[in-house]
């Protein structure tokens, strides 16, 4: 490991706002906060790191680190790069807005509408037994909301093809 990970270098004033600023990204986005912590650090910096190198900066758990990696990689908003001589992953940050947003809606998204399909059938099934006064209440509901499904499964594609996918 590098000497200046060694010394658990404390982060500078430009490096704290930056990685404060993806902290606030992905609360928003309602991701773990070592997700943004991770992705700040490794986009302001400009050296790749290893999850030890990425534990000790932030300060943060092994585990935190790791599941903030693994999701960041599925995300496609990181990529590992070779270091001759060293056998751990090193991580760089993805800049291509582009790719980190294709990736979110691969990932965060598009299984969401595709189950919204079954479970509106499910909720169909459901209601078919339903024999309260409120049923055509609850029918106009259901409708509205395969409505909304049918949009969605037409428009994610689209969206997807716009962003680059």
């Amino acid at each position: 490991m590098n000497q200046v990970l060694e010394k658990k270098e404390v982060l500078s004033e430009v490096e704290r706002e930056v990685i404060e600023l993806f902290i606030r990204m992905a609360d928003v986005l309602n991701l773990p906060r070592s997700v943004g912590e991770i992705y700040g650090l490794l986009f302001i910096s400009a050296d790749p790191f290893c999850l030890d190198d990425c534990r000790i900066r932030l300060n943060i758990s092994k585990g935190s680190t790791s599941q903030g990696l693994k999701i960041l990689r599925s995300f496609g908003a990181i990529r590992t790069v070779y270091i001759p001589g060293d056998r751990k992953d090193h991580y760089v940050a993805e800049t291509s807005l582009r790719k980190m947003a294709s990736g979110f809606a691969g990932e965060q998204i598009q299984p969401h509408v595709h189950n919204g399909k079954d479970r509106i059938v499910r909720i169909r099934e459901l209601l078919d037994a339903h024999e309260n006064d409120d049923r055509d209440v609850l029918e106009e509901k259901i409708d509205l909301l395969e409505n909304w499904q049918k949009r969605a499964s037409k428009m994610l594609p689209l969206i997807l093809k716009l962003i680059g996918n």
